[in-house]
């Protein structure tokens, strides 16, 4: 498989960080794991509804070998102060200790502990060095960190699953169960099953994907992310978290009430939803809000599935802005820094739509763009971006993304 510009970099930076640290490479491998742009319905995923959205070129490679021992060796460009990550296999700090609270070793310690829980038995370690230009929030870091170290010591261990959803169960798991995040299962899905040119379409009732493209016809456009320079707590640590909580609140209130559902994505009969609106909206107005953007945002995600199969990207655009309104006005999970950015390239011309990404509070907010206007849309957030938040002016960017496959190994290479 063919290196691209990036790759080559990242590759030589990996060699440069593993003969810095001592870590043996040489005759490994090299894997690379995406990011992931949702298209539909962020926030769905824990609330059971039906996923769209592609992967992306931001990424994090991880070169590794076998190392002939019971031990594992890492270390990330992106967290030098860790220095290097080492522990025996079966042998980690406890879940959500105070032990691996602040290092991005908690990661690699999860997924030993989630592998041995799920009864893998890993016997070769490995040695690997890591390097991402993911931003930290919104475009699943941390999903794709855990697939890639999970494939990758599959890979040294020789251990093959039937089923990839595994996989993904796994990845969630670590960040569940290890770290306490509450994170569902869009990023790990998303980046994992991203094909090139593709957008994948997941279907919850019985854990299907189909890849979908766009349709003839569609006007050139891009994928901008907007990373605002903010750093995003885990999703333990921010309103996520809460978002989660209430909208499990909810359930349970309304499963009471007498309502046959086991998730907010089973309230898409218009004439249930509005009975649930009469009769709690003025006594639960808070959690009634959050079913009211995930309700409307189920409606909008039939019509921006039919209006990507039909290459109407205005569509998928005017849809995708829609989204944030809810999120920002009903499921309030966006973030000051977040909604400037949405607010600046609403302004220019050819911009289809915009809204904030992932978890919520900072992170990056993204945009749909005619492929015209891109350098416009970068002109007006170097010009407007700096001057609202002069506290980030010298950490924000603006990404021009691509959409790529999720998974790639590279052999022979090191």
């Amino acid at each position: 498989m063919e290196l691209t510009k990036e790759d080559r970099t990242a590759l030589e930076k990996l060699g440069h960080l593993a003969g810095e640290n001592q870590i043996d490479i040489a005759g490994g491998k090299m894997r690379r794991t995406s990011s992931r742009f949702c298209l539909g319905v962020e926030h769905g995923d824990y609330n059971g509804t039906e996923l769209f959205g592609v992967g992306t070129d931001r990424f994090i490679w991880l070169a590794y070998k076998p190392n002939s021992t019971n031990k594992v060796r890492l270390f990330s460009g992106n967290f030098p102060n860790d220095g290097v990550i080492e522990y025996t296999i079966g042998n980690v700090p406890a879940p959500k200790s105070a032990a691996i609270a602040e290092t991005w070793g908690r990661f690699p310690y999860g997924i030993d502990y989630i592998l041995k829980r799920e009864g893998f038995k890993l016997t070769q370690g490995i040695d690997g060095v890591l390097f991402a230009n993911i931003p930290g929030g919104g475009m699943s870091r941390s999903a794709s960190l855990c697939i890639n170290l999970i494939l990758s010591l599959f890979d040294a261990n020789g251990i093959e699953v039937k089923e990839q959803v595994q996989i993904v169960d796994l990845a969630q798991a670590v960040e569940n169960d290890y770290i306490g995040s509450p994170c569902g299962k869009l990023d790990q899905t998303m980046v994992l099953f991203a094909r090139e040119g593709m957008g994948t379409y997941y279907n919850p009732k019985d854990r299907s994907i189909e890849y979908v493209p766009i349709g003839k016809g569609a006007i050139d456009f891009r994928i901008v992310v907007l990373d605002t320079g903010t750093d995003r707590p885990g999703l333990e640590k921010a309103t996520y978290a809460v978002r989660r909580r209430q909208c499990e609140e909810l359930v349970g209130i309304l499963q009471k009430a007498g309502f046959k559902i086991t998730c907010l994505a089973d309230v898409k009969d218009e004439v249930m939803y509005a009975r649930i609106m009469d009769q709690f909206g003025k006594s639960h107005p808070d959690l009634c809000d959050r079913l009211n953007y995930i309700y409307h945002a189920q409606q909008r995600f039939y019509k921006m599935m039919d209006a990507w199969r039909a290459g109407d990207v205005e569509t998928v655009g005017a849809i995708f802005r829609q989204d944030g309104l809810g999120l920002r006005d009903d499921y309030k999970i966006s973030g000051p820094e977040l909604e400037t950015m949405c607010d600046i390239v609403r302004t220019v011309p050819g911009v289809l739509g915009e809204r904030m990404l992932g978890g919520g509070d900072k992170g990056a907010s993204g945009a749909l763009v005619r492929a015209e206007s891109v350098e416009a849309v970068k002109q007006a957030v170097h010009a407007a971006y700096p001057r609202s938040r002069p506290a980030f002016a010298n950490k924000y960017a603006a990404h021009v993304c691509k959409v790529v496959d999720g998974v790639r190994l590279y052999e022979g290479l090191l």
